[in-house]
């Protein structure tokens, strides 16, 4: 008998309304690449924790924000974690996965990241600016993103809260990886248009700086994006790093690129899989 395929639970919500972007389509498309490869059905977030014990792991992908639901979301991870169901990106992360406080230690540490604090008696370490940006500790996707002006930021920053200055910068840019390796970059030209993008060849210095918060993150396996804006002065500042279910703007890619990256996705699990015992039968 021929030997057992993989198989694998694909976590997504086809029908969540990302502004500027179609997610259903992305991972309708990158189904259909892994079907070459795996045996795989789709679920949507809330019924993944119910579902996942018949397959031989779970991979997290544009499942939206874990704010919309929350309580099924830790469910999931309990089980997952209780059970040793792989989940693919593991759940040992410390970018977006386990919230924002990554965003404080990184500061912390002195870090290429846009200043952050998260508490009011803290504001006065970041640079002083006219606007501020505040963001939910828990938040995805711009979801409860407020800027305010430099008057109000103290009433606002209640401890639930991040707090940044707004950083007048000239283009966003993200760097895309799989376990470790550098995929592609895409950026966009105009800040008014987040998911406007473009092939971007990074320049000397990008990749030392994108594979910082990728070693940082010491996730051996899965999809990391890393979020960077280019300040005034002219360097990298971290936005955000995604780790938990990265939209991938697969559609902005040429197909010689958008190829390669499911080639290197598909070794990926393979190597993930099959140090977390392989298909069972």
């Amino acid at each position: 008998m021929p030997a057992a395929r993989p198989r694998i639970l694909f976590v997504t919500d086809l029908a969540y309304p990302a502004r500027g972007r179609r997610y259903c389509d992305e991972d309708i498309f990158l189904t259909s690449r892994l079907r070459e490869d795996f045996d795989l059905a789709l679920c949507h977030p809330r019924d993944a924790a119910a579902l996942m014990g018949a397959f031989d792991a779970v991979v997290v992908r544009n499942s939206g924000p874990v704010l919309g639901y929350l309580d099924a979301y830790e469910e999931f991870r309990a089980r997952a974690l209780a059970s040793g169901v792989p989940v693919y990106n593991p759940l040992t992360g410390r970018g977006d996965m386990a919230g924002k406080q990554y965003l404080l230690d990184l500061t912390d540490a002195g870090m290429p990241v846009v200043p952050t604090v998260g508490r009011p008696e803290d504001l006065h370490r970041l640079p002083r600016a006219d606007r501020y940006v505040v963001k939910p500790r828990l938040g995805a996707d711009s979801h409860g993103l407020r800027i305010v002006p430099a008057a109000e930021v103290s009433a606002r920053s209640d401890g639930d809260v991040l707090v940044q200055p707004y950083v007048d910068f000239a283009y966003e840019v993200s760097f895309y990886f799989v376990d470790q390796d550098f995929q592609y970059a895409l950026h966009a030209p105009d800040p008014a248009a987040r998911w406007w993008l473009e092939p971007y060849r990074p320049g000397p210095g990008d990749l030392d700086f994108a594979r910082r918060f990728v070693e940082w993150n010491t996730l051996a396996h899965g999809i990391q994006r890393v979020d960077a804006c280019r300040a005034p002065g002219g360097e990298l500042l971290l936005v955000e790093l995604e780790d938990l279910n990265p939209y991938l703007s697969l559609d902005a890619l040429d197909d010689t690129t958008r190829d390669a990256f499911v080639a290197a996705t598909v070794a990926s699990l393979h190597r993930f899989m099959g140090k977390s015992g392989g298909a069972r039968g």
